[in-house]
């Protein structure tokens, strides 16, 4: 599968440059963010793509609309790709926001309030990893599928740190990244 870094968030941006927590709840992207989901679609359009998994959080769901618009699928959206807990950034929309903005997505399986209440340890971020290359493991698409995600929740599937817009390639079925260390973007 293809693990797609979301593009630049409004949070990113005023963090990168401050390395302080801005306090946006469930941010936008930025404009080099939908220029980073652009070049994303351009760039998979090519990969037999069948499948889109997002986060449920906007900039996930901003990143996936032009891959989705691009190659006509729907995006399925899944919560156990989201981010770790552990920012202002990580207030998630309730679903009744979500739907409004997002109509032609699926949400009736998802909580109205979706994310953790409290900081989500590493160790949590990496049993959600586990699970899902599980479920994707056992999935005879999943070399077709693209996963618009976060860096935590890359981080604990790959062991590798992204950037923003960034993608990589991951296979369910190989094995998990050894060690990880967990340096906040």
């Amino acid at each position: 599968m293809i693990l797609l870094r979301h593009g630049q968030s409004e949070f990113n941006l005023h963090f990168t440059a401050t390395r302080k927590d801005p306090g946006i709840q469930d941010p936008r992207l930025t404009p080099l963010g939908h220029e980073q989901a652009q070049a994303a679609a351009v760039a998979l359009a090519g990969e037999g793509i069948t499948r889109i998994l997002a986060s449920p959080y906007t900039r996930a769901l901003e990143t996936a609309a032009p891959l989705a618009k691009r190659l006509g699928l729907p995006v399925l959206v899944q919560p156990l790709v989201r981010e770790r807990y552990a920012f202002t950034c990580d207030v998630g929309s309730p679903i009744s926001r979500l739907t409004a903005d997002w109509p032609e997505h699926d949400f009736a399986a998802i909580e109205e309030v979706w994310w953790p209440q409290e900081e989500e340890p590493p160790e949590a971020v990496a049993a959600r990893a586990r699970r899902f290359r599980g479920e994707m493991a056992v999935r005879p698409d999943w070399a077709h599928t693209v996963v618009v995600s976060h860096w935590g929740f890359i981080l604990a599937m790959t062991g590798q740190s992204v950037t923003n817009g960034q993608w990589l390639r991951c296979d369910p079925t190989g094995p998990e990244p050894a060690e990880v260390i967990w340096k906040h973007h």
